[in-house]
């Protein structure tokens, strides 16, 4: 038979009420001991379920931490800036003070060693690269005619500005030089690549070429020495000044040893450069102006690679530069190495002749090492 109890939890009724409603002692007490056991089995559920929420929740923020997080830490060590190995220069300054001019550059303010050097070219230098120290400086800030050392500016300023892969018409420009002077026999109407030209320019020391060279990256030959002189100013050879690419003589063109040095700095970080300076000879082809193709190889005019000279023992000459006018006298730039490799840069200005200089030159070199 059914029973009418209220709506409550058997523990919230006496057990008079139970009586009340047919319940016995016993079955009440049953009765609330299921309820307990019930009530006590869904409080674990839920226990259960939270610390399994809550494990879920751990494992996700893991997985998530280990892939993510730290990747991102470890990238962030990579690049830090205070990292010893990683990180930035310790030399950077993180101020609103700029880096001098000269933190790359050896620096003097005078003659240097030239009681223990004899040399009689009229400015002569011995720059430590690596070192940044002046090894030998004699009148190195005198302005004096550089010759074909010139071809140094020209060339970093057509590297730095032109497209190697030009093709250059050769116009009548290439015969605006001085007769007789070194020259890479280009005609006008033939069409070479820029970077020919440079070949010719530094290896053959071809006047034309340098000519050309003006033209096509200037726009005009006065345009392109436009173009050498801010660049002489902007990498601080202040003492310099250009009426032409290629140095044949002339009133106001003139640089000193110091300002050589700064041009040389620069034009060593242009591969370009460090290639066309070390080379003995260069094979190009190219178009004459009649269509049919030109094969010429150029020598080098560096005394040091036709075995014209020999330089001291333990040094190893990489390439320079060379440069002969009767106003400039005989003029060579040489960069050269120790046994480990570290590389020097000679500059001579106005030895008495195109042989003395390698003299002059030799008694800078036998320095290297000391």
């Amino acid at each position: 038979m059914a029973r009418n109890v209220p709506i409550r939890k058997p523990g919230e009724i006496s057990s008079e009420d139970a009586a009340k409603y047919g319940y016995t002692s016993r079955e009440w007490k049953r009765m609330n001991e299921q309820d307990a056991a019930e009530s006590r089995k869904q409080r674990k559920l839920i226990l259960v379920l939270i610390l399994l929420s809550l494990l879920t929740l751990f494992m996700l923020y893991s997985v998530y931490y280990v892939i993510f997080r730290t990747h991102d830490y470890a990238l962030g060590l990579r690049f830090d800036k205070d990292h010893p190995v990683f990180g930035f220069e310790q030399s950077i300054s993180y101020t609103d003070a700029a880096a001098p001019f000269t933190r790359d550059l050896a620096v003097t303010d005078g003659d240097v060693n030239t009681d223990k050097i004899f040399c009689e070219a009229l400015s002569a230098g011995l720059f430590d690269i690596s070192r940044r120290e002046v090894l030998y400086a004699k009148d190195i800030f005198t302005p004096r005619s550089p010759a074909s050392l010139t071809k140094m500016m020209t060339a970093m300023v057509a590297i730095k500005y032109g497209n190697l892969d030009d093709l250059v018409t050769v116009t009548d420009t290439a015969k605006d030089i001085e007769y007789g002077s070194s020259v890479c026999d280009i005609k006008t109407g033939d069409v070479l690549s820029l970077k020919q030209l440079l070949y010719g320019m530094l290896i053959a020391s071809g006047n034309d070429a340098a000519m050309m060279v003006a033209e096509h990256v200037g726009g005009s030959v006065s345009g392109f020495v436009d173009m050498m002189n801010r660049e002489a100013q902007m990498i601080g050879a202040t003492r310099s000044h250009f009426m032409n690419p290629h140095g044949l003589t002339s009133e106001s063109h003139y640089t000193c040893v110091y300002d050589l040095y700064l041009i040389f700095h620069e034009a060593m970080k242009y591969d370009l450069f460090m290639d066309m300076i070390s080379r003995k000879n260069f094979y190009a082809e190219y178009t004459a102006a009649s269509g049919d193709p030109v094969a010429v190889t150029w020598e080098t005019t560096n005394h040091y690679f036709t075995g014209e000279a020999a330089a001291p023992e333990d040094v190893i000459v990489f390439g320079g530069k060379t440069g002969t006018t009767e106003d400039a006298g005989g003029c060579l730039t040489i960069l050269a190495k120790d046994l480990y490799g570290n590389p020097y840069l000679s500059v001579i200005l106005h030895s008495a002749d195109r042989n003395t200089v390698y003299t002059d030159t030799n008694l800078l070199l036998e320095r290297i090492g000391e």
